[in-house]
């Protein structure tokens, strides 16, 4: 694997993101990660600092002739979703990545690639490495725990970067200027159940739902994909009418910034239904898969043999399966002020069976706090109907678009200069951290570029050669020009 990417430019920034690959950085475990970071400033003769949570930030002064300019912080996060497919051997708490290349595209086997955010990362240190690149002083800013709650941003210091200027490296679009996004809250709903012997002459099968695209649950949460959770709560409500099953456990997704793409509940049923019962599976999958279609061909939904020693009272089992089938998922409304971008939505992404409870997670993302705050409290009241008790958590505020300022003009002109276009210039239905460091820097200017990422936050999540190097062009030209 150390060879892989030499013939790649730029060098320094495929190196550095190689070797960031190698090490466990999953969100809340990727102190190794940002000690890894620190050591990479130090060993560049860098001024590095480190606060209690594990942020870093590490200074070096501008080139010759440009000391007095005005500072620019690089900013992106250390930390990666760690999602992969059913099957795959892969420890994210031991394993490296393993990166491969497929012609234009760099990806991971049957895992995440952890490109957003370490192409940013890799770009800030090698922007610090760089002998080539002349700039005004230079700040990167290295947060932790971005994917899971913010939580470096969020426990960011006031004043601890100097920088009139952020340019945030986490964004997904080569060409597209991104200068506002939403802001996000969690609501996590728990219900105690209780549990019986299961019936006798009773065969205990598991019902799974995979085969799903995902992704990002701000990104793609319009594109028509499946929720794996839905699909299986629909399949559980009708072999329960049909069949009298009883449920077991019910879970599905990995993050709940991810539409969840695989679910699975462990079933009892009558020994002399089980052929009936596969047999409405497989007319529901077909079912399934004609109303997903394009947007999703590859859905499957099987029965195999499971183990279940105990069932769900059926009353926990209603309510279960009433809430994955009542609770919001998808865009709740659209901006009416930017064509084509969510306003409003949630990303129903997590049900896990405990020992004595289920819970049920829901994100919420909107630029408008007051339609974030009314979607809540409607998920938080269809949950209370379901009997499930609902917490709110990880609040965080959306980024206010600033299309005037200097360094959106900035970087918009310089794209034009090198490429002989426009950016596109956006807000974004997804968390970016700028919105916590906005409020905590109130007056500097910021905004997002990076290269194409396709399908974060899944398994199927690679990232553009050409537009990384596409993307590093712009970065050293906006920082020689600053």
């Amino acid at each position: 694997m150390s060879d892989l990417l030499n013939d790649l430019e730029p060098r320094l920034l495929w190196r550095y993101f190689l070797e960031l690959s190698r090490i466990p950085r999953g969100s809340k475990r990727e102190a190794e990660a940002a000690r890894w970071v620190a050591d990479q400033g130090r060993a560049l003769g860098c001024e590095v600092l480190t606060d209690a949570l594990g942020n870093v930030l590490i200074r070096k002064p501008g080139t010759k002739g440009r000391e007095d300019r005005p500072g620019v912080c690089l900013q992106g996060h250390v930390d990666m979703v760690c999602e992969k497919n059913e099957g795959t051997a892969h420890d994210f708490a031991r394993d490296p990545i393993a990166v491969h290349r497929e012609g234009d595209v760099v990806r991971a086997r049957g895992t995440t690639l952890g490109a957003d955010n370490g192409i940013g990362v890799a770009a800030g240190l090698a922007v610090l490495a760089s002998q080539d690149v002349r700039h005004g002083p230079v700040e990167v800013l290295v947060t932790i725990d971005e994917e899971t709650g913010l939580t470096g941003a969020k426990g960011l210091a006031p004043g601890w970067f100097r920088s009139p200027f952020l340019l945030n490296l986490d964004s997904e679009e080569e060409g597209e200027l991104t200068i506002g996004c939403a802001g996000g809250v969690d609501t996590v709903a728990t219900r105690r159940v209780s549990f019986a012997a299961p019936a006798p002459g009773t065969v205990a099968l598991r019902l799974k739902v995979s085969g799903l695209k995902g992704g990002h649950s701000g990104i793609d949460i319009s594109a028509g994909r499946g929720n794996s959770l839905r699909i299986l709560a629909q399949v559980l409500d009708a072999l329960v009418a049909r069949h009298g099953v009883a449920i077991a456990a019910v879970n599905g997704g990995n993050k709940r910034n991810a539409i969840p793409r695989e679910a699975s509940a462990m079933l009892r049923v009558e020994a002399g239904r089980e052929g009936a019962l596969r047999e409405d599976v497989a007319r529901l999958a077909r079912e399934w898969r004609a109303a997903l279609g394009a947007f999703d061909p590859n859905l499957a939904i099987d029965v195999e043999p499971g183990a279940a020693d105990r069932v769900l009272a059926p009353a926990d089992a209603q309510a279960v399966v009433g809430l994955l089938l009542a609770g919001p998922h998808g865009v709740e409304a659209m901006s009416p002020d930017i064509a084509g971008l969510v306003q409003t939505s949630t990303n129903l992404g997590l049900a896990q069976t405990q020992d004595d409870a289920v819970l049920v997670t829901f994100l919420t993302r909107s630029a408008i706090d007051a339609s974030r705050q009314a979607l809540a409290a409607r998920i938080a009241a269809t949950c209370a109907l379901a009997g499930f008790d609902a917490r709110q958590e990880g609040g965080y505020p959306g980024w206010k678009p600033e299309p005037g300022s200097s360094l959106v003009r900035l970087v918009d002109r310089v794209h034009a200069e090198v490429f002989g276009k426009p950016m596109v210039v956006k807000a974004i239905h997804a968390g970016l951290e700028c919105g916590l460091i906005g409020e905590k820097y109130p007056g500097v200017e910021m905004a997002s570029i990076g290269p194409d990422i396709k399908d974060a936050h899944t398994p199927d999540e690679h990232a553009s050669i050409s537009s990384v190097a596409a993307f590093w062009r712009l970065l050293v030209a906006v920082l020689e020009r600053v």
